[in-house]
């Protein structure tokens, strides 16, 4: 069985096979989101707090910190954020950038094992990610292409995944410690992409044996109702074997399927997550004892009657 420990200081989350689905919070990244951009390349990160309590309130197990922002310091603004981020909540990290500099930054202040988002297969890359994985004891999402690009060969992207995996073993990097995200793309234009993807999450875990993840959002791209399809592929993905997804937990049907799947696939003993999370609170009978309790506590002393 493989397990991923993830950590913030005090928390733990373990991605596995036979373990909840763990849901990474996309949230916290300026691409696409020019006021969110603005206000961190300003040093203002008011947004960015907010963003994170709601998506850990939502439900996220994990938060994705990118600040891929054109033109700014994104090292210093990087760093800056995990600080922040980990100073007010307990959720660990993923580190999200292409920028090695960056990573490094982000590594150098956080507290905890991370998980480095990500590697790609380019020699150079491979020879630049690596090594500060193995110096701060961090996990590392492999993206499954190389210089060639992404290939709509899912054969491909899985030779691609097995050399990341076995370029990690030679720095000392466990398989446990590589997450594969074997690349989801947008099924409106290419109508194979969620048959391809099911295939390769299933040789990922039977054969090399190592957990996943992927960008869910991008299945639906272009496609009206993205949250349906997302959440469908989601709830299938999790059947064929993917152990994590980085998504946006503020949409609560995505949640829903994320929470159903893990029930049906007996990853939450009881239902007690589910009932947890959607019970509802029981009726109070006007007169009735607790109906009394809360006026109490919502009124105060009561006046006795005339």
């Amino acid at each position: 069985m493989t397990d991923t420990v993830i950590s913030s200081a005090t928390r733990e989350v373990v991605i596995g096979f036979n373990r909840p689905f763990v849901l990474i919070g996309e949230r916290i990244n300026p691409t696409g989101r020019k006021i969110l951009a603005a206000e961190m390349s300003a040093g203002d990160f008011s947004r960015v707090e907010a963003d994170a309590r709601a998506q850990v309130e939502a439900g996220a197990h994990m938060l994705d910190v990118n600040a891929g922002i054109p033109l700014a310091d994104e090292p210093a603004i990087l760093a800056k954020a995990i600080q922040l981020v980990q100073s007010i909540t307990d959720a660990p990290l993923s580190i999200d950038s292409s920028i090695v500099a960056a990573l490094q930054a982000g590594l150098a202040v956080y507290k905890g094992k991370p998980l480095v988002n990500s590697v790609t297969g380019e020699e150079e890359r491979l020879e630049q990610v690596l090594p500060l994985i193995k110096k701060y004891g961090a996990a590392v999402i492999a993206i499954s292409n190389d210089e060639t690009g992404i290939s709509e060969d899912p054969n491909v992207r899985f030779a691609v995944a097995k050399k990341i995996v076995e370029r990690a073993a030679d720095y000392g990097i466990p398989a446990c410690d590589v997450v594969v995200d074997p690349l989801v793309m947008p099924i409106g234009a290419i109508n194979q992409a969620g048959v391809q993807v099911m295939r390769l999450v299933h040789r990922l875990r039977t054969e090399l044996k190592v957990n996943t993840s992927c960008g869910a959002s991008n299945v639906s791209f272009g496609l009206p109702n993205r949250n349906g399809i997302n959440s469908a592929f989601l709830t299938m993905a999790m059947g064929a074997g993917m152990t994590s997804a980085i998504t946006n937990p503020m949409h609560e049907e995505v949640i829903k399927a994320i929470m159903g799947a893990d029930v049906m696939m007996g990853h939450d003993p009881d239902c007690a997550r589910w009932i947890r999370r959607f019970r509802e609170a029981p009726a109070v009978i006007p007169g009735s004892a607790g109906e009394m309790q809360r006026g109490r506590r919502e009124g105060g002393h009561r006046r006795r009657p005339a």
